[in-house]
């Protein structure tokens, strides 16, 4: 049995009023939200058997260039709350740096937001190893050693881990 499946395409109405639900839920990458785009029409797709939705690249650019346009899509607002949240629990910059790179974010656009957030790398490196040294501050080599190496699979940086030890020392 044959099914005969329709194509139609998404229009501009339907897509930009679903880039600014999404861009109203958190801030997202400009390629991050092209993709998220993409996949929500092959959703639609698999959800309605009766048609085959697709998008016209000329009208998602469309839709990104309106977003971009109003304000609401702009990469290095987005990278400056992305580096403020992931901070917050307990990541270096070359973690942070990492993951907006697996976003796609340019990396000069995600280097100058490093660059110039507020984040203090070395009280965040320090209270990252109060918590995951609790009240026992390690003592011996081998432990220092793993809470060194813990601060670096966190993203942190030699400078901001040497400056833990010291304080643990002083």
């Amino acid at each position: 049995m044959e099914t005969n499946v329709q194509r139609k395409e998404v229009t501009y109405a339907q897509l930009l009023q679903r880039a600014v639900w999404m861009l109203g839920q958190r801030d997202h990458g400009t390629e991050e939200l092209r993709e998220k785009l993409r996949l929500a029409v092959t959703r639609k797709s698999l959800r309605e058997t009766a048609y085959q939705y697709w998008v016209a690249e000329e009208t998602l650019e469309s839709v990104m260039q309106w977003c971009r346009e109003q304000g609401y899509l702009n990469d290095e607002r987005f990278c400056q709350q992305f580096i403020l949240q992931r901070s917050r629990r307990g990541y270096g910059p070359q973690r942070i740096s990492q993951d907006l790179q697996r976003k796609q974010i340019p990396s000069s656009t995600a280097q100058h937001a490093l660059r110039h957030t507020e984040v203090d790398w070395q009280q965040c490196a320090q209270d990252v190893a109060e918590k995951k040294a609790g009240r026992r501050w390690p003592t011996t080599y081998p432990e220092k050693v793993k809470l060194q190496r813990y601060l670096y699979s966190r993203g942190f940086q030699s400078e901001d881990i040497r400056a833990v030890f010291e304080n643990i020392s002083s």
